[in-house]
């Protein structure tokens, strides 16, 4: 008896399994990118309309990333893809996007980049930590919603990007960077640059944030 011929796979077969909130969730990661080249374009013209244009990029990622959230609980459509791509984005959007964004407004020192690379790998962190332990913090609630974070969530560092927003608009970024600079061993740290470790330090936390 001849086999039964397995059915040839479908052009675009992955977009076809995207659900509408996914969309935002691409949304999300490239307004993030976007953030990572206005950050860049600062970096080459000093001009630093581009710092803001990044800020406003980061601010349309968290737009994007609270959208996709409403959009799948009102479809009632959710699924292990959708989580994952919404990690992946979480990561560019609040994590890069706003690391990258502190180094081209000066924070260039050695210990700056530790502190940067640090806040990154707590991002990275907590969302692999979000992600395996959804279900167990989800209680049995419907869609599998998650009643409470443990950690702050990724997308709180929109304040940070807002502090540099507003630096940039004052006009204290690289040299004239708020509170200035310290050489320690040789090696130069930016007093401002702490609070992204505060920031990653509560994201890796176990405070419970009970979500909306």
């Amino acid at each position: 008896m001849a086999a039964t011929p397995t059915p040839p796979r479908k052009h675009f077969s992955m977009i076809r399994q995207f659900q509408l909130a996914d969309w935002f969730t691409l949304g999300n990661a490239v307004c993030g990118v976007g953030a990572l080249f206005a950050a860049m374009s600062y970096l080459e013209t000093g001009d630093t309309r581009h710092v803001h244009f990044a800020a406003a990029l980061v601010l349309a990622a968290l737009v994007f990333d609270v959208l996709d959230g409403r959009v799948a609980r009102w479809r009632r459509k959710s699924s292990d893809l959708g989580r994952e791509l919404d990690s992946l984005a979480d990561v560019i959007s609040f994590g890069v996007a706003p690391a990258v964004l502190a180094y081209a407004c000066g924070m260039q020192g050695l210990y700056d980049r530790i502190v940067l690379a640090y806040f990154v790998a707590c991002g990275v962190s907590r969302l692999a930590r979000y992600n395996v332990t959804a279900e167990a913090l989800s209680g049995g609630s419907p869609l599998g919603k998650v009643t409470h974070f443990e950690g702050t969530p990724i997308p709180t560092s929109i304040v940070l990007v807002g502090l540099l927003s507003l630096a940039a608009w004052l006009g204290a970024v690289r040299e004239s960077l708020w509170f200035g600079s310290v050489t320690l061993g040789g090696f130069t740290l930016h007093p401002l640059v702490l609070l992204f470790a505060l920031s990653g330090s509560l994201m890796i936390s176990r405070i419970r944030i009970p979500k909306p």
